[in-house]
């Protein structure tokens, strides 16, 4: 790669920062990060700590040297080593064109500046650099990044594509799997896939179709075990039977756009809200927030080694 990525700094240490974080130091990067939040540190090296033996089953065949971390609530310090920023702060847009306008001035001109944002747009935020944003990119994880493959890459109206080629390059060094965005939308794209899917969850769960828990099961026991293995175009190749997916427009266009039609656009009201709030917390159970996360975790290892092994 030209201009290596050794040195990343991390901006806001919240679960998305400190998942990069441990991703970043497993694969031998050194890591510089930055929070203002009282005992940020010691919940950051506390998650580096929790997170390890993930991470090292997922490189159970390739052992990983450990990268070092620093801890600075000085931004300038944090940056000043830096060979790729990767910032996550809050998603308001003038605090994002704040820092940036920062950054411009801070680092040099070869440094990436990657965003974890999931709905702002970068052209939006690199309007704030002046010097060099052709060097501001969305780099958009899924939650934990340090598991999840899945990284959204989205230029701006002034980022450059040798940028986009770096910062592709650096993150499928890590593992992951990129994919590029030709055109800025708000949300990106698995955001809003997510989005609509729980649009007509809540919908269905308004109208007295179906329980929170039953919907739940619906996507994870059903279209969701598939979706862990294929994307539904592919899925839908193969739901055409020999004829493939030539086939399957034949057969299903007209019910599925019939279905389109009468898709729900769900209003949140107050009581609604109450009534997912308790099927949550009653599909839950005694299980806490920690409880539910490990699981997350676990299962995750799991499907990871199996895609690994195919």
């Amino acid at each position: 790669m030209k201009n290596p990525i050794k040195h990343v700094a991390v901006i806001g240490t919240g679960v998305i920062g400190a998942s990069w974080t441990a991703l970043f130091l497993a694969h031998g990067l050194d890591v510089t990060a930055t929070d203002v939040a009282p005992g940020a540190e010691e919940r950051l090296r506390a998650y580096v700590q929790k997170a390890a033996p993930a991470l090292q089953r997922l490189a159970a065949q390739s052992p990983m040297a450990a990268g070092r971390l620093s801890f600075t609530a000085d931004l300038a310090s944090a940056v000043a080593a830096a060979d790729l920023v990767q910032e996550n702060g809050p998603e308001r847009i003038d605090f994002k064109r704040d820092l940036y306008g920062t950054l411009d001035a801070l680092l040099r001109p070869e440094v990436i500046i990657a965003s974890s944002s999931s709905g702002l747009t970068m052209s939006e935020i690199q309007s704030a650099c002046p010097a060099h944003p052709e060097r501001c990119v969305i780099g958009h994880p899924f939650n934990p990044p340090h598991l999840i493959p899945l990284v959204e890459i989205v230029g701006g109206a002034k980022t450059s594509e040798d940028t986009i080629g770096r910062v592709t390059e650096f993150y499928a060094a890590l593992g992951k799997r990129t994919i590029r965005l030709h055109k800025e939308v708000p949300g990106h794209v698995a955001n809003r896939l997510q989005a609509a899917l729980w649009r007509e969850v809540v919908h269905l769960v308004a109208s007295g179709v179906v329980s929170v828990s039953d919907a739940d099961a619906a996507v994870c026991w059903g279209p969701g075990l598939r979706w862990g293995v294929m994307g539904p175009n592919l899925l839908y190749h193969l739901a055409g039977g020999a004829g493939g997916i030539e086939h399957f427009f034949d057969q299903f266009t007209g019910p599925m756009t019939a279905w389109w039609k009468v898709l729900g656009s769900p209003e949140i009201t107050p009581e609604l809200r109450s009534r997912i709030v308790a099927g949550v917390l009653e599909e839950a159970g005694p299980r806490s927030l920690d409880e539910l996360a490990a699981q997350r975790d676990e299962d995750l290892l799991g499907l990871l080694a199996v895609r690994a092994r195919t």
